[in-house]
């Protein structure tokens, strides 16, 4: 995915990794905590949401921040280029 991502130089290459390990442990820790391991028909939910989630994390990331951090970089470069 890596070299794919021609904007990977605006936000790092382990920013969407580790966003989406975050969330996947989040996820995972709440839905023990509620106790859907434990539910008949729902044991399923602790293993598959957490999966999930934290690739749609590792996903949507980089084109939100990319996008931004590139606006915010071209603005700054731009006053600098205006104070010279």
């Amino acid at each position: 995915m890596w070299a794919t991502d021609h904007h990977h130089d605006r936000y790092g290459i382990m920013l969407p990794v580790g966003a989406g390990v975050a969330v996947a442990c989040l996820v995972w820790i709440v839905t023990v905590l509620v106790g859907a391991g434990y539910i008949a028909g729902m044991t399923w939910m602790p293993w598959v949401l957490p999966m999930a989630l934290g690739v749609a994390t590792a996903v949507v990331l980089p084109l939100v921040l990319g996008r931004r951090r590139g606006k915010h970089d071209v603005a700054a470069l731009t006053d600098i280029l205006r104070r010279s």
